[in-house]
């Protein structure tokens, strides 16, 4: 499809908010273009997402040059490897900061193995032990791992004052309805428009709204009809959309009860 024929971006009048993005790895426009564009179709806020040790500094670097961004630390199973004490320690540092609203991006990704995944596990843990101990929620990835994340969550949400979301949600009922049982959310983004995705429609289907963020994961999984662009947040309303069609609900009602999730999630 041609990008003449592509449709506007709605413009709902409502306010939404971006619950993971990486502001530092959009490369098309500058970090003050993508803001203002989102800002333009409603989003009011925007969670920057750190993935490994290096671009933790720059995350929150971002978070505290814009009043509406914020910023989460944390390493990635890809990069499980390169946690270590320093780390450990810039996390618990700056997660004092008023900018910080998770620890994030964790978990498990069996897909790729791209480090060990006893490593992988005890990372993890470690980070979610963090959480605990600087009364954050967490930002989950989990990919080909339902029942080791299964198993470390149901060990440690317990003990979590604020749970968090597991994001880019791709994995399986069963997974699904023990997160949401344990207090996590799930974030939807792009996929749910893809015409493969039925997995995760089902995932939709079958979840309350009040357990349900709307994300991006900019600049990757750019939502239909906007395939092939680089991600950004101003797609955010598509998201919604198909949100709203899988459950036959208006999309006025997907907006506000996502955006009150993403408030109690990350911001009360």
């Amino acid at each position: 499809m041609s990008k003449k024929k592509r449709r506007e971006i709605p413009h709902y009048q409502l306010p939404i908010i971006e619950t993971h993005f990486h502001l530092d790895y959009l490369k098309e426009e500058s970090p003050e273009a993508t803001l203002d564009a989102a800002r333009h179709i409603g989003v009011e806020r925007f969670m920057t997402i750190a993935v490994q040790p290096d671009n933790m500094p720059t995350a929150l670097g971002l978070a505290e040059q814009f009043d509406d961004v914020y910023a989460t630390l944390g390493v990635h199973p890809h990069e499980a490897a390169l946690f270590d004490e320093s780390t450990d320690a810039y996390i618990q540092t700056h997660a004092i900061n008023p900018k910080v609203v998770a620890v994030g991006e964790i978990g498990l990704d069996y897909f790729y193995d791209h480090c060990d995944r006893e490593v992988q596990k005890q990372v993890f843990k470690r980070q979610l032990q963090l959480a605990i101990d600087c009364q954050l929620p967490v930002v989950i990835h989990t990919r080909e791992a339902d029942d080791d994340t299964i198993e470390i969550l149901q060990e440690y949400a317990p003990k979590m004052a604020k749970k968090g979301v597991v994001h880019s949600f791709t994995s399986g009922l069963e997974l699904a309805s023990i997160a949401v049982d344990l207090g996590f959310c799930l974030g939807i983004n792009g996929i749910v428009t893809f015409n493969k995705a039925d997995n995760v429609r089902e995932v939709v289907a079958q979840t309350p709204l009040e357990s349900l963020l709307l994300e991006t994961d900019a600049p990757y999984l750019t939502p239909v009809p906007y395939r092939g662009n680089e991600n950004a947040p101003k797609y955010l309303p598509f998201v919604a959309e198909k949100i709203a069609e899988v459950k036959n609900i208006p999309v006025e009602q997907v907006l506000q009860q996502t955006y009150q999730n993403s408030l109690t999630t990350f911001f009360s």
